[in-house]
């Protein structure tokens, strides 16, 4: 009878816990999808997912990256070649860094999901409609940047189709390769490289960009939660909750440390490169027509890069004001 009770007692505790990393599963498993994720706890290991990580992001995100870069030396004597290479470049430049941390960081992140799990962060069922609005701000954002980044690749991947430019073999992106890339099928078979390596890098960024802004959300949370708890001691048992909340305090305050190691080297590469990429691309924007595909594809770029950055100072903003 008492094992039996032990059991009912482990599955009720199993059935209110609340599951932090729920909140973000699609962009847990979106992450997954291109090697940037191994499942539940794990780190990289000796193992199949460690092949196709390594695979993902050097040949096909990396890979891509460096022969975009090796075509800046063929056009540095054409401003606007230059220019729209320029953009291309800090974008790549920056990706390059944020996979490299990612990576770099792994352990610290799981571990950052472990804790959050821990019992000091667990909230009480009636605290649910306390912090539910903070997470569906984070969910409405992470559907909005993903359409804004999605029409902006889009755009890029189809305008040689747009402009007819397919036809004289141009390639959705300007790159260098050691070869002819304009006969067929090797046109063809490059032109898939660069769509599967774009569709790549943009999952990796727009889900690395908003679980960063996932973690602001959760201290957020947190520190209101705390307040709650300490709002609402029971007198009767005041000295063992207080001491709770002192530590439950404690926790936070490491757990936004510990983010921040995580991501500082991260946010200041963003802002580096994105004041870099929005004024190289507005100088672009003033050599076509506004109304036109490459106009619509410049503005699209834009708004994408000024909702990243937003991202940062939306959420980074809430963890001051707490």
């Amino acid at each position: 009878l008492f094992e039996s009770f032990q059991q009912f007692s482990a599955s009720f505790v199993i059935m209110e816990k609340f599951y932090w990393e729920l909140v973000i599963r699609t962009n847990l498993q979106m992450l997954h999808s291109v090697g940037l994720w191994p499942k539940n706890d794990e780190i990289y290991k000796l193992d199949l997912y460690s092949f196709y990580a390594a695979f993902s992001v050097i040949i096909i995100m990396i890979g891509h990256n460096f022969f975009q870069l090796m075509y800046v030396f063929s056009v540095y004597k054409n401003l606007e070649a230059l220019t729209e290479m320029m953009v291309i470049t800090a974008t790549d430049f920056l990706i390059t860094i944020k996979l490299c941390f990612f990576l770099l960081n792994m352990r610290k992140v799981k571990e950052l999901m472990i804790t959050l799990n821990s019992v000091l962060f667990q909230p009480k069922s009636f605290q649910l409609d306390l912090i539910r609005p903070h997470l569906n701000i984070w969910k409405k954002t992470y559907i909005g940047y993903w359409m804004l980044v999605g029409s902006a690749v889009v755009a890029m991947v189809i305008f040689p189709f747009v402009d007819n430019s397919f036809k004289d073999h141009r390639l959705p992106f300007l790159t260098w390769y050691p070869f002819d890339a304009t006969i067929s099928p090797v046109y063809e078979i490059i032109y898939i490289y660069q769509v599967v390596g774009v569709s790549f890098r943009t999952v990796a960024v727009v889900n690395m960009d908003t679980l960063i802004a996932a973690l602001m959300v959760y201290i957020t949370t947190q520190c209101d939660i705390l307040c709650d708890n300490l709002r609402n001691i029971d007198k009767n048992f005041y000295e063992t909750l207080f001491i709770k909340c002192i530590r439950h305090h404690q926790e936070v305050v490491r757990f936004a440390k510990s983010s921040n190691n995580f991501f500082n080297v991260i946010i200041l590469g963003q802002f580096f490169s994105s004041t870099t990429v929005i004024a190289f691309t507005l100088f672009q924007l003033s050599l076509v027509d506004p109304l036109s595909s490459a106009g619509f594809s410049h503005m699209s770029y834009i708004s994408a890069i000024v909702v990243q950055v937003y991202l940062y100072c939306w959420f980074g903003n809430e963890i001051e004001l707490k």
